[in-house]
């Protein structure tokens, strides 16, 4: 759920893998790197300092992480560009940046997830161990709160939005409790939500499957900032990005996002050749191919180094056929 450690002592997620599968396309002079996930800079940094030739498009929907990222990026600045947008705002970035929508970046990098900044600062309302305003908002400029959702939403869309975005079994019961409670006093803190979900789950399920409030806090996040439908349309315009060579590492923190990943890589590495035919047509055959075997997960050195990288699953792949020319 998280993409890096906050701090001085900030260790960028896979940081190593990362480079491996990135570097290659990389490596010469004007090359174009897009971070889709900027945070606090610390995977850009890496980039930058390894080839002297980068360029850089940063983009990250939360203001602050965009000050702090550009105050560490600063040695960089005539080789970086960063924007104030979702990662499905690439497209839009890119022709603010001067380049082309498509076939110009050379690599990017999506490191999904909540980062470890708004992890960590209490206030903004991601974390279940504090109390705090139930805010989640990754832009805080923008948008509903996690207040909104649980004191405006219905039963109904309560339900679904604990059930499709957290895999909660008890979805319901937590709905109807929100509810309930929400009709003497809306909910404004953490608290008051966690309290609840020990009060509603039963006691034999909250001793499995790690904290109980996990599940209800990861699927108002992501209904809170939209993070499913976001990817959804930021993958296909990522992928279109790339140019003969490029290449694109995607990092998911949950069962949810990767399964998006998969799904919208599965149609770019395959053939696009009619399966009764023997030979494949020009053309048509797959777009990418993956350089990873499945999703990878972090090594246990590198779980060490970091605790934050042990739900990863990283995927990527490389372009392999020119994308065919759009009329604009």
């Amino acid at each position: 759920m998280n993409r890096e450690e906050h701090g001085p002592r900030h260790v960028p997620v896979l940081l190593r893998r990362a480079d491996e599968l990135l570097g290659p396309a990389l490596t010469e002079p004007g090359a174009v790197y897009v971070d889709a996930t900027l945070g606090l800079g610390g995977h850009a940094e890496h980039f930058l300092r390894t080839y002297p030739g980068l360029r850089l498009v940063g983009l990250d929907r939360d203001t602050e992480a965009l000050r702090l990222a550009g105050e560490r990026l600063a040695p960089f600045a005539d080789r970086i560009t960063l924007v104030h947008t979702r990662y499905d705002g690439i497209a839009d970035a890119l022709a603010e940046a001067g380049l082309p929508r498509a076939g110009a970046v050379s690599g990017i990098l999506m490191d999904l997830g909540v980062s470890s900044m708004q992890l960590d600062e209490a206030e903004r309302g991601f974390a279940y161990s504090v109390d705090a305003p139930l805010d989640m908002r990754m832009d805080p400029t923008a948008g509903l709160t996690a207040a909104d959702v649980l004191n405006t939403y219905s039963h109904g869309d309560l339900a679904r939005v604990l059930k499709t975005y957290g895999e909660e079994r008890f979805a319901g019961k937590i709905a109807s409790e929100v509810v309930r409670r929400r009709a003497k006093k809306p909910f404004t803190t953490s608290a008051e939500l966690v309290e609840l979900l020990y009060a509603t789950i039963p006691a034999a399920a909250r001793r499995t499957g790690g904290h109980p409030a996990k599940r209800t806090f990861q699927a108002l996040r992501v209904e809170v900032n939209g993070e499913l439908d976001s990817l959804r349309a930021a993958l296909p315009a990522a992928l279109d990005a790339l140019r003969l060579g490029g290449r694109i590492v995607v990092m998911s923190y949950q069962s949810l996002e990767d399964r998006v990943v998969k799904q919208e890589f599965a149609p770019r590495i395959a053939s696009r050749t009619p399966v009764d035919l023997p030979v494949e047509l020009p053309g048509m055959g797959p777009e990418f191919r993956m350089l990873t075997r499945g999703a990878e997960k972090a090594t246990e050195t590198e779980i060490e180094e970091n605790p934050r990288a042990a739900p990863v699953r990283m995927r990527a792949a490389e372009r392999i056929q020119e994308k065919e020319a759009t009329t604009p």
